[in-house]
């Protein structure tokens, strides 16, 4: 990590069905070899696989997917004098909406539908839903950073 600037932030397009910023970062992190156009293909096409499953707004799916599975708390390890402690820290919105994104997309891949477009229907439903292995990740991590209550006071 540099130590002399912070990483700038990039401007990001909102995406052209929605015209959502979020939609549009979860389309780039599904993206693979640079490859939007299939990338979009793939995110509209779970949109669409949502809609006709749950007869519901497929964005408003989505937004729920994203709070259940977004962390409110984490671990980060603190090297206090020889030993190295878990330290439960709140998380920034913008980690927030990055790491639910990055959970969602990885549980997604290990699911065992055949398309990738089943798979992201599957888990943004189940997601929205309150269950499937995005949100249980979450629900980790909390039960990890409560576990780790005691290392509070190392915080900084």
């Amino acid at each position: 990590m540099s130590r002399r600037h912070a990483a700038q932030k990039r401007e990001v397009i909102p995406d052209p069905k929605f015209h959502d910023l979020v939609v549009t970062k979860f389309m780039n992190a599904v993206m693979e070899d640079g490859k939007k156009s299939v990338a979009e293909r793939m995110v509209y096409g779970a949109f669409e696989k949502m809609e006709n499953k749950a007869k519901a707004n497929p964005l408003d799916l989505f937004k729920t997917a994203l709070d259940n599975v977004m962390p409110a708390v984490e671990v980060r390890s603190r090297r206090v004098g020889g030993a190295t402690y878990q330290v439960p820290v709140e998380v920034r919105n913008e980690r927030r909406q990055a790491l639910a994104i990055r959970w969602i997309i990885a549980a997604a891949r290990s699911r065992n539908e055949s398309t990738l477009i089943d798979k992201l229907s599957g888990e943004l439903l189940d997601a929205a839903n309150n269950r499937g292995t995005a949100v249980k990740k979450r629900e980790d991590t909390h039960k990890m950073a409560e576990a780790n209550r005691a290392f509070s006071h190392y915080r900084w």
